[in-house]
């Protein structure tokens, strides 16, 4: 007698759409008309009262097709484990045989710390190992973890200093205006800003950490890959609520990690959102070759929210190669020109698929592709003198001094911008730092003035310093204390009139101010001091003080604990922090808006007011 995944091969295999040439089943394939409910397939199901019975389910005498189960049973690997693959219709992340996106069971695996994400400033930094824990959260403590969260430690800077925040301005709409910095975990700042800006931002440009283990954000190599992923798609999927319906995201990374961010991006953003990749000469420096070519190329990976968004025309100076090429003078007082193709690249349409007759009678057959232009506008160019013509060809002239003005259109090769030791001007002495003229260019591309561009791996801050200078709206937001070196610091230099990066190309004088706010710590306090500490002692210490004023987790009891300190004493340093770690409630880590009126984490009188006008509450 067959079992269910014989009785089902050998029902499928009477679709010949199933079936490769060799009588092989086309596993995929199924699947693929599965999911668009195609009416052959499920009448074949149909045919077979076993099957019927295990894949259709009744509804007040309704036959219902379960597709999700009739899905998974196929993707089983005991059934058809030798069948083809004639197609995938969706690439992505997986985890066993689903898709992340689409497995129900998958739960958002957060890493203490974002991986700990300790990104070193310093050598000291670098040189420090990092210790990593991670554990997985169950759906509804996700959903309580990503809650807003309070804000605290507001203040407005400007030219005259930091000052007492007051209010926040707003504009006809309702909507913020003013430039943000917030320090805290990202993923945590992200989700508390969704309430008021889903939907408002024009361009988000990230520069993440490229999980290369030199760039000082260094990773356990025990899950660095797969927690990188997460870590980026846990991100990226609230980012995408932020952005505008004609929105965009640029995302650069190196080849360490850019083929799997694609196909992450491919996921979240969809494939037709996929605009192009862009590749930067981040580097012109050589060394010599052992195993490997040198990696000087930076990869920026570009989507729109929307297959229909548009870029704006944006032009470079010609080099003088491209200079160089105008070769060609007629004496006529225009100057020297180059001539270009008239074929169309893309395919022939009915209004430049013509023959062509010159004022000298001469016939020009039509190109294969068609022409760039309709009859009239060719002739109009043939009349101006503008075309180029020969007894076997027929192209149109670019004068030198036009296109001196016009400038170049730009493809996605970027070499003409130099890297960070062409421009000492804006040097902040951070490796991964990116020239503002890199950052301008991307605006110039996706933003107009006044469009609201959110940078959530803030760094040294060249996204907001570039957005100050050419009168964009900005977010930032930066987990780590150097926040106030680096972002906050330069931003206080561009409103005083810094001229480095862009400065005197845009006439940068200086003016503006930004507000600075933080998320409200509380069990991420405790984290930090358990990292911290260097000794026993120290930990031991924090235990008690823990007992005291920390969330613990609910599994824990401290009397049970306390009767085994001789068994804790004995663990090794890194042990004693990672159980600490597992001691406290990782919903607690910041205060939640929902909890701001909870006397127990004395929220000033003060905070809640300006977390009241922050949110648009009343």
């Amino acid at each position: 007698m067959k079992n269910i995944f014989e009785q089902l091969a050998d029902l499928l295999k009477k679709d010949e759409r199933l079936v490769s040439q060799d009588s092989v089943l086309l596993k995929n394939q199924t699947q693929e008309l599965a999911r668009k409910n195609d009416s052959e397939l499920i009448k074949l199901l149909l045919s077979d009262k076993t099957i019927k019975q295990h894949f259709f389910f009744e509804v007040e005498k309704t036959l219902i097709f379960d597709k999700e189960k009739f899905i998974r049973f196929i993707s089983n690997k005991q059934f058809l484990p030798n069948s083809y693959t004639a197609f995938k219709n969706k690439i992505g992340l997986t985890a066993g045989d689903e898709y992340m996106s689409e497995n129900k069971e998958v739960v958002l695996a957060w890493p203490y710390k974002d991986c700990v994400l300790e990104g070193g400033m310093t050598k000291e930094d670098q040189k420090r190992d990092e210790i990593f824990y991670n554990e997985t959260l169950a759906p509804d403590d996700i959903n309580r973890l990503l809650d807003a969260k309070v804000f605290t430690n507001f203040k407005r800077i400007d030219k005259k200093g930091e000052h007492k925040l007051d209010g926040l301005n707003r504009d006809e709409k309702g909507i913020i205006k003013d430039n943000l910095i917030i320090k805290g975990n990202n993923l945590l700042a992200l989700a508390s800003l969704k309430k008021e800006f889903a939907g408002k931002i024009k361009l988000i440009y990230i520069d993440p950490p490229y999980n290369t283990g030199s760039d000082g954000f260094n990773y356990n190599d025990s899950f660095n890959h797969s927690s990188w992923l997460v870590f980026m798609k846990n991100r990226l999927e609230i980012a995408k609520t932020l952005l505008r319906d004609d929105g965009f995201i640029f995302v650069q990374c190196d080849d360490n990690e850019q083929a799997y961010l694609k196909i992450l991006l491919d996921d979240i953003f969809g494939r037709d959102n996929y605009r192009n990749s862009i590749y930067w000469h981040r580097t012109y420096a050589g060394k010599t070759i052992s195993k490997n070519l040198p990696w000087n190329i930076d990869t920026i990976l570009f989507y729109s929210k929307n297959p229909n968004s548009r870029i704006n025309n944006v032009t470079k100076e010609l080099t003088e190669i491209d200079i160089a090429s105008f070769n060609k003078d007629d004496n006529d007082g225009k100057g020297k020109y180059t001539t270009v193709s008239l074929q169309k690249t893309g395919g022939p349409g009915p209004q430049t698929t013509y023959d062509y007759k010159d004022n000298k009678e001469r016939i020009w057959k039509c190109p294969v592709k068609g022409w760039r232009m309709t009859k009239e506008k060719l002739k109009a160019l043939e009349n101006e003198r503008r075309l180029y013509i020969t007894d076997k060809t027929i192209r149109e002239k670019y004068y030198l001094n036009e296109r001196l003005e016009i400038g170049k259109q730009i493809d996605n090769l970027w070499g003409d911008i130099g890297n960070m030791n062409r421009s000492k001007s804006e040097d902040t002495g951070f490796s991964g730092q990116k020239p503002e003229k890199l950052l301008q260019r991307i605006f110039d591309f996706a933003t107009s003035a006044n469009d609201l561009v959110l940078d959530f791996f803030a760094g040294t801050g060249t996204t907001l310093a570039t957005a100050h200078k050419t009168n964009r709206q900005y977010i930032g937001i930066e987990q780590m204390d150097y926040i106030h070196d680096l972002p906050e610091a330069r931003l206080k230099e561009v409103i005083a009139g810094d001229q480095g990066g862009i400065s005197k190309a845009v006439n940068w004088k200086g003016g503006g101010d930004f507000v600075y706010l933080e998320l409200a710590k509380w069990n991420e306090e405790w984290i930090e001091k358990i990292r911290d500490a260097k000794t026993g002692k120290e930990l031991a210490k924090l235990w008690n003080e823990m007992k005291k004023t920390a969330f613990l987790s609910y599994k824990v009891e401290p009397k049970t604990i306390d009767a085994n300190a001789k068994d804790f004493a004995n663990l090794s340093i890194a042990n004693q922090k990672k159980f600490l770690i597992e001691c406290l409630d990782k919903n607690q880590l910041y205060i939640n808006l929902s909890e701001i009126e909870d006397k127990e984490y004395g929220v000033t009188k003060e905070d809640k007011e300006l977390n009241k006008k922050f949110y648009g509450s009343k």
